[in-house]
């Protein structure tokens, strides 16, 4: 018997979250049993991250699974390539992020987005936050970009605000 591919894996966990939370387990800690939390983290993924996407799902109808797929593939691929397989061992600070009323080059929430994405590519979430939230996914939106997309974008510009706005008022323009 073959081991299966990480996202189907990756899959099966995040099914058996959506259930265990239909009725009504809630608890990001206990959510996943050893072995899905130990899977999680060789992709560079928490309980956490995990649940977030799942209890959203559940309660608002989104972030599907795809999405929820397509942002642990960058995240996975960031971990094993970038990272090397090794956690930073860092959490950003709740206090670190812009205002959600903060924009930049009149694009709000944009500002906010841009800490989370690199918070989320070098897994240094903290546990009060989530990429691809309410908020992230209206941004998203507004701006017809996928999230696993902005998140590979920031990933390539490394750090270069200037073409993320480019990159964002681009696509939305191509929404209308």
């Amino acid at each position: 018997m073959s081991t299966p591919h990480w996202a189907e894996t990756f899959r099966q966990i995040h099914e058996r979250g959506v259930e265990r939370c239909r009725v009504g387990h809630r608890d990001p800690k206990t959510l996943f049993n050893a072995a899905e939390t130990q899977f999680l983290a060789s992709i560079g993924h928490t309980a956490q991250e995990v649940f977030d996407f799942v209890d959203d799902l559940v309660r608002y109808g989104g972030p599907s699974f795809e999405d929820a797929l397509l942002v642990a593939a960058v995240r996975r691929d960031y971990f094993l390539l970038v990272q090397k397989g090794k956690p930073t061992g860092k959490v950003i600070e709740m206090d670190e992020l812009p205002p959600k009323s903060e924009a930049l080059a009149v694009i709000p929430w944009l500002p906010r987005l841009i800490v989370k994405a690199e918070a989320k590519l070098r897994g240094e979430m903290p546990d009060d936050l989530m990429f691809c939230c309410g908020g992230d996914r209206d941004f998203f939106e507004r701006t017809n970009i996928l999230p696993a997309d902005f998140l590979r974008y920031v990933w390539l510009v490394d750090g270069n605000k200037d073409a993320i706005v480019e990159f964002v008022k681009q696509h939305a323009k191509n929404s209308g």
